[in-house]
């Protein structure tokens, strides 16, 4: 199979069932089952207001989002569902820091769980830079379904995959 391998970063018996799964046409049944609806967060202003509404519950203290929205230019092929910005700029003799999201554009057309698991992730980098324990906990105090709905999402794209290739 010449798609990308989202699963890499799994036990290789995890990969096997996938792929088998994949294969077999099952991965896509239940994927379709799990998750049967498409979110209605379509805009980005409806992008940047979703995301400030997780902000707003979870994380009240950290820096504020001045841009949100989806990107047509990240390649999900290249490992990047999503990206968070530090932009820094100085204006007159002040230096302004703002923070940027962006996700991938596939993401319009994924179900809602998926979006939140991107938004999630992203909105964990303002507080926690790497992708470390401080990181993963901080994903799951937001969203406690964190590490099934990041498998889910890689699985989902297995699936989009095969079917451009198809």
């Amino acid at each position: 199979m010449g798609a990308p391998n989202y699963l890499a970063a799994y036990p290789a018996e995890i990969q096997q069932q996938a792929l088998a799964l994949l294969e077999s046409g099952k991965l896509a049944a239940h994927l379709a089952r799990k998750y049967p609806e498409r979110h209605a967060v379509q805009s980005d202003a409806a992008l940047y207001d979703y995301v400030n509404a997780l902000k707003q519950r979870y994380l009240r203290n950290a820096p504020p989002v001045s841009k949100v929205l989806y990107d047509s230019k990240i390649r999900v092929v290249q490992h990047a569902l999503g990206t968070n910005t530090h932009v820094s700029r100085v204006q007159g003799g002040k230096l302004k820091a703002k923070n940027e999201i962006r996700i991938a554009t596939v993401f319009r057309e994924a179900p809602e769980a998926f979006l939140r698991m991107i938004a999630v992730h992203e909105l964990a980098h303002l507080k926690e830079k790497n992708h470390d324990k401080a990181f993963y906990q901080l994903c799951l105090h937001m969203e406690p379904a964190y590490a099934q709905l990041e498998f889910d999402v890689r699985a989902w794209l297995m699936v989009r995959e095969a079917a451009a290739q198809s």
